[in-house]
């Protein structure tokens, strides 16, 4: 399966590249960077460190998508959008790692989904996918006696909040407690805020040094407390699934895909 990466000079991206070019049945067919990138026109496997692969970065994704079979895209959200739409042109298979992306822009990646096959997650990782399936199972027993608080940390330089995974596990309690996310999150507490509302699903976001990723999702009761954790150590585990949702869908129909259907998890 020959696979391009979006933003393939970032440090995610360079990870990509040698996961991908380790991968059995998959092929670095090509890397995107914005207009006016220095790194524009850079062999793709000299940048990851694995030495020359004879592939060289472009800023015309268009031309590129001619002749690939998916691309594997963790950038932001306007580039993931005009992505998805190219996507949806050339009928490939898109995954898409990009948090922060806004109501209208996932409406557009739903339409997108009519021709492209586009697996979306808010993390790619296994362990993540495990552990929203035990949060929604989790708050689906528990009733509202129980506080749910998700409490997250990133690196310095991760420029949305709170994070997509974060969101993620907020849903999948959400969905667990038949509830909408959106009228029952709190996502800051600052002076005097009151007591705090039964029902209502807290976010804690920090940020600093170069934490890859750690998720703790807490229930809160009177006398006890049960805290679901996951820490990630290295980007890796965040392309290793990427590489295998790709696989997946190259040859599934057209549609909107999770990793809950790349790894079977109801």
């Amino acid at each position: 399966m020959k696979l391009a990466i979006a933003g393939a000079a970032g440090r995610m991206g360079r990870v990509l590249t040698r996961i991908v070019n380790e991968t059995p049945g998959a092929e670095v067919a090509g890397g995107i960077e914005p207009k006016g990138s220095g790194h524009v026109g850079a062999d793709m496997g000299e940048l990851a460190g694995i030495g020359a692969l004879d592939v060289a970065i472009t800023d015309d994704p268009l031309s590129l998508m001619t002749h690939i079979d998916g691309i594997i895209d963790f950038t932001v959200p306007a580039a993931t959008l005009a992505l998805a739409e190219l996507s949806a042109q050339a009928r490939i298979v898109h995954v898409i790692g990009t948090t922060g992306i806004d109501e209208d822009g996932e409406a557009k990646i739903r339409a997108a989904a009519r021709h492209a096959r586009i697996v979306k997650s808010g993390n790619m990782s296994l362990g993540v996918n495990l552990l929203a399936s035990l949060v929604r199972k989790v708050a689906a027993t528990l009733g509202e006696d129980y506080d749910i608080e998700i409490v997250e940390m990133h690196h310095k330089h991760k420029i949305d909040a709170p994070s997509g995974t974060a969101l993620m596990l907020g849903a999948a309690a959400a969905e667990g407690r038949g509830v909408n996310l959106k009228q029952r999150s709190v996502r800051s507490r600052d002076g005097h805020t009151g007591a705090r509302t039964a029902g209502d699903i807290g976010f804690a976001t920090l940020r600093g040094g170069s934490v890859v990723g750690d998720h703790t999702v807490m229930f809160a009761g009177e006398t006890e407390r049960i805290e679901l954790t996951h820490k990630a150590s290295s980007r890796e585990m965040f392309a290793r699934g990427a590489v295998r949702a790709a696989l997946w869908g190259f040859d599934k129909k057209p549609g909107l895909y999770s990793m809950n259907d790349v790894l079977g998890l109801e």
